[in-house]
């Protein structure tokens, strides 16, 4: 009995420690994932393994030592994202008038279900709608439905998941598409326009995930968020940057990316709001997300309902409220961290330069 509480006390300290392997590898880098999971996986081995613990053992002291330095390391990585933490992004005062709906949601390219999506979108009635990963099939159903309500947009329907929609109730102004790392991803980058005129800047973002079928390192994932990072900061407008990331909010890689975009997150004080999966119980955490830099404040947020999708779709009302932003903006990044992020930018180039070298068709 022993051995076995041990062998599960060593498993959950060996899952607490991989993600400090500073390697970009997807099998070291899907630990950032399960960090709720991994909480309480830990929390259940410790509380379990004082069943056998003896007084007398200096290696129970140890191991229950380190248990509890994993739980609480764990712990304090999750904790803004419970109720107990305080708001990074406030609630909207009450005098506000002005205000934004976005939703986003990954549709599940081969997913059939197109009607409850859209049934999901009209009930949400969002001012901004993203779908990723759409292809032929769903521009023309959501074009059909979706047109007359949103007189502006921008398409790339794509078979290879990487597929992106936008949808606009708002004038969208100079809206392009952008291929800022790989030539098959798209992000789009525009200018929006208020109904009292003010005006925003938007990226929508699908970065790809660090996977053996795609790319097995999280290079090319992490320089996108960087980059966008950058143009977030240099912008003279408001921002909001949304899309399927393929990361946590807890990640050491968007903990980087909102110190150097100065944008704020929504989920922190509110809730996980799990975006995926949407099969599973337990395997489920938040990649959808919409960033926010401080003039926008919180009317609601909310997930959309069960789309047959592997993602649930992301809601939030916002409200614009710049007078107030400096109640609630970050501090300046260090340039340390502007370093850092400058480095992961510079490491998808070296990537790209080195995987060319080794292609014989260069």
């Amino acid at each position: 009995m022993k051995v076995f509480l041990r062998i599960f006390g060593i498993t959950a300290i060996i899952l607490t420690i991989f993600p400090f392997i500073a390697v970009d590898f997807w099998f070291v880098r899907v630990f950032d994932f399960p960090h709720l999971q991994l909480t309480l996986l830990t929390l259940i081995a410790l509380l379990t393994y004082f069943l056998k613990f003896d007084i007398r053992s200096r290696l129970d002291y140890t191991f229950v030592i380190c248990l509890t330095a994993c739980f609480i390391y764990q712990g304090v990585k999750i904790f803004p994202y419970t109720a107990f933490s305080s708001f990074e992004v406030r609630d909207a005062t009450k005098t506000t008038s002005k205000s934004i709906d976005i939703y986003t949601a990954n549709v599940l390219q081969k997913n059939e279900s197109i009607e409850l999506l859209i049934a999901d979108t009209k009930k949400m009635n969002p001012d901004v709608a993203l779908f990723t990963e759409t292809d032929e099939k769903w521009a023309k159903a959501l074009s059909e439905a979706l047109d007359a309500d949103y007189p502006y947009s921008k398409k790339i329907p794509l078979d290879n998941t990487y597929g992106m929609m936008m949808f606009s109730k708002l004038e969208l102004y100079g809206a392009e598409v952008k291929y800022i790392i790989e030539d098959t991803i798209p992000s789009i980058h525009t200018k929006l326009i208020l109904s009292s005129k003010d005006t925003l800047q938007l990226f929508a973002i699908h970065p790809a995930p660090p996977t053996p079928q795609h790319n097995p390192s999280s290079v090319d994932r992490d320089a996108e968020m960087m980059k966008i990072a950058q143009l977030s900061r240099n912008s003279d407008f408001p921002v909001i940057v949304l899309g399927d990331f393929n990361d946590v909010a807890w990640s050491e890689t968007t903990s980087l990316f909102q110190k150097a975009s100065g944008l704020l997150d929504l989920r922190k004080g509110r809730g996980f709001f799990s975006t995926y999966n949407a099969n599973s119980w337990v395997v489920r955490w938040p990649l959808d997300h919409v960033f926010s830099s401080a003039e926008f404040r919180v009317k609601s947020v909310d997930l959309g309902t069960d789309v047959n999708s592997d993602h649930f779709p992301f809601y939030v009302n916002f409200s614009f409220e710049p007078n107030l932003a400096n109640e609630q903006e970050l501090p300046p990044p260090t340039e340390e961290q502007l370093k850092k992020a400058f480095d992961q930018i510079e490491n998808e180039k070296e990537d790209e330069a080195e995987q060319k070298g080794r292609d014989p068709s260069n």
